[in-house]
């Protein structure tokens, strides 16, 4: 039977209607998605509830999804960051002291013209092209708030270093090495290949399971100091008195024969998606921020749920999930997603 006080609220507040009516609840197996905006969604959420928060919010001045009130649209960078710290501050809030927190974020150009996507249609068949000429509009900083045209702008730094000072702890920077990127018409610069993950955490000791996402070896050697047992029991039973389950950071660990400690380096090739989302996270990336960032009968968060992609990661791992999204037509795409995963735990609302 499953023994979250949060869900099983979640779950009594949906079959008795009593959600707020600007929050439409989706019922699933493993999980919620809420309808609305992220930061007062997250506003109803119990304080040091969840385990594990994994995202990509959406990028500045790259796509319209055509919701009023969506972030990505701001007149400026720091208007975009400040939203997202103040987004994040809730994600704090919700966080358990253990957790951990996982943002995928592109980059942006300062630039004259509206992107060269801006043909993209709504999933409605309605043209966006409306909604580019606004964020037009709005994208021409050159010369104003010390941007100049054609700078790299830096927005992941920008929001890593916003986070850090709001009191979270940056963790690591992640590369995810895409070995088929988008082709760019540029020929004064290489084309980007990468895109950044950071992982941040609230507290200096958190739930890290470094063992589950082990990758191969360059050699087959035998560890000098491997041992059956892959971490000091002493360290360990420390950490779980200050209140860390599972195996916490910081405890000193053997690796096995033939695996290595996973690099911040992922190569993970980007993949097409059936469906009106533009932007989806492929689950190859996701999938070792859940491994080793969400304990076994943890809950996952994503408040810019997109298409479902942790979700699906979350229920495939056997993990429960929340979900929030702005878009409402997105909710029928997480709907079609989770259909054909089978999940290893039992139903949550049953």
């Amino acid at each position: 039977m499953f023994s979250h006080k949060l869900l099983k609220k979640l779950r009594d507040r949906i079959k008795k209607r009593k959600i707020n009516k600007m929050l439409n609840a989706v019922q699933f197996k493993n999980g919620v998605l809420y309808c609305g905006d992220a930061l007062e969604t997250l506003n109803t959420l119990e304080s040091s509830s969840i385990d594990c928060v994994v995202t990509s919010p959406p990028y500045f001045h790259l796509r319209d999804y055509g919701v009023k009130g969506q972030i990505g649209l701001e007149s400026t960078p720091e208007l975009y960051i400040e939203r997202l710290t103040l987004v994040f501050s809730e994600v704090m809030r919700i966080l358990k002291p253990t957790g951990t927190l996982w943002i995928n974020i592109g980059d942006s150009y300062i630039s004259h013209k509206a992107r060269s996507n801006s043909k993209h249609t709504s999933s409605k068949g309605k043209s966006m092209n409306a909604a580019y000429d606004a964020m037009k509009r709005s994208t021409d900083l050159h010369g104003k708030h010390g941007y100049l045209h054609k700078n790299l702008i830096g927005i992941p730094w920008k929001l890593a270093f916003a986070l850090q000072a709001n009191g979270w702890y940056l963790r690591q920077e992640i590369i995810w090495h895409k070995p088929n990127p988008m082709p760019e018409s540029v020929t004064d610069r290489c084309t980007k290949a990468h895109e950044t993950v950071f992982m941040l955490v609230k507290e200096r000791y958190y739930f890290y399971n470094s063992e589950a996402v082990l990758e191969d070896s360059v050699t087959n050697a035998k560890h000098k100091n491997w041992k059956d047992k892959n971490y000091d029991q002493t360290m360990l039973a420390n950490k779980q008195a200050n209140g860390v389950k599972g195996r916490p950071s910081g405890v000193a660990g053997y690796t096995k024969p033939g695996k290595r400690n996973r690099r911040s380096v992922w190569t993970i090739p980007v993949k097409p998606f059936k469906g009106t989302h533009f932007a989806v996270m492929p689950t190859a990336l996701v999938e070792p921020c859940i491994l080793a960032g969400c304990p076994e009968d943890g809950i996952v968060l994503d408040p810019f749920m997109g298409s479902g992609t942790v979700a699906e990661v979350a229920t495939s791992l056997g993990r429960h999930w929340i979900g929030i999204e702005l878009n409402k037509d997105y909710i029928s795409l997480v709907k079609n997603r989770l259909d054909s995963i089978k999940s290893n735990r039992k139903d949550l609302f049953s």
